[in-house]
């Protein structure tokens, strides 16, 4: 096994073992207003939305996790197999390995060969050869392609890249790619400056991948004999940056900590057009298997048709009335200047 693929199960083992089901994060400040009188029903229907021309039976997708080794293939391929009966979109982790190692192929095509009709991301680092992104795009007949940064995991990392002169590459990527691209944050949160400087330069869709879930500072720092601990809380929380990136973007993808349909909903609220869901669909599946990850998806969406009719939504896109603990509505407070709004 190649030292990226070691690498990749590293990160595996270290996401389960810094796992915690009950750890709290910024979803837990914010609150919803509830309406006694909702003049709602139950309806399954409410949930379901399209997403670049494919129909989806929920606005919750599962997002990049992994790729590259002998595991993470049997992963991509059960994942696969729940996004194709579940009728949601999934998204695979980094696959620019496959620059390096075109061998490593099936342990990402697996998820299509599962999921043939369904909607399926790429992604890749923005170091990746134009090209060779695009390639990736057709070998994966993926319908779009995450560009995910991660400077934050990066630095720590005893091997990570130390160029993050990104930009042009990017436009690089986005002009040879042939399908949508998103601009995704690993768990540190995208930041209101960048996202419109993103914008400017033609982006359009950014999902803030924030703080509150995986920690790959922390888990980077695990491997790293001269660890820099102090960079683990360097992120911006989910919550404060869906509220800053909100006003700038409708096409606005929250992910970074959920952890169950309330979650999701507020995602939502917060003004989401989709939510991103990874660790905690991972951790399902590694400890209750397949059956069980498909089992609490499709119990997900249920109870997100719950919670549209419990708060008076009939369908998409939500709008939902919240309040905020006084730290975020103060942490927003101090940084809403930097969304020009």
């Amino acid at each position: 096994m190649s030292q990226r693929s070691i690498r990749k199960e590293e990160h595996l083992a270290l996401t389960q073992m810094f796992f915690n089901a009950q750890k709290a994060n910024s979803f837990d400040q914010v609150h919803l207003l509830r309406p006694a009188l909702p003049e709602s029903q139950v309806d399954v229907n409410a949930v379901k939305t399209t997403w670049f021309g494919k129909e989806l039976a929920a606005p919750f997708f599962i997002n990049a996790m992994t790729g590259g080794s002998e595991k993470s293939r049997q992963i991509n391929r059960r994942l696969g197999e729940i996004a194709n009966k579940q009728q949601i979109a999934l998204a695979l982790g980094s696959a620019s390995i496959l620059t390096k190692e075109e061998d490593q192929l099936e342990s990402f095509y697996v998820a299509r060969e599962a999921n043939p009709d369904g909607l399926l991301f790429a992604n890749v680092n923005p170091l990746t050869p134009a090209k060779a992104a695009a390639k990736i795009v057709k070998d994966l007949q993926a319908d779009a392609l995450q560009i995910h940064l991660n400077v934050a995991q990066e630095i720590p990392m005893p091997e990570g890249d130390r160029d993050f002169v990104w930009l042009d590459r990017m436009l690089e990527i986005k002009e040879a790619a042939g399908v949508p691209v998103i601009v995704k944050e690993v768990g540190s949160g995208l930041d209101p400056v960048s996202l419109q400087k993103l914008q400017a330069a033609g982006f359009t869709w950014f999902d803030i991948g924030g703080a509150g879930g995986t920690n790959f500072a922390q888990i980077e720092n695990s491997r790293n004999p001269h660890p820099m601990a102090y960079l683990n809380d360097c992120g911006l929380p989910t919550a404060l940056a869906a509220l800053l990136a909100a006003p700038l973007t409708k096409q606005l993808i929250v992910s970074g900590g959920v952890r169950n349909p309330l979650d999701v909903f507020k995602g939502l609220a917060l003004g989401g057009k989709f939510v991103g869901v990874a660790n905690h669909f991972l951790h399902t599946l590694l400890n209750e298997g397949a059956d069980g990850l498909d089992e609490e998806v499709s119990r997900w969406k249920e109870e997100l048709a719950y919670l549209f009719a419990l708060y008076g939504q009939s369908g998409l896109p939500v709008k939902q009335s919240y309040y905020l603990d006084l730290e975020l509505k103060n942490q927003f407070d101090q940084l809403k200047q930097y969304t020009g709004k």
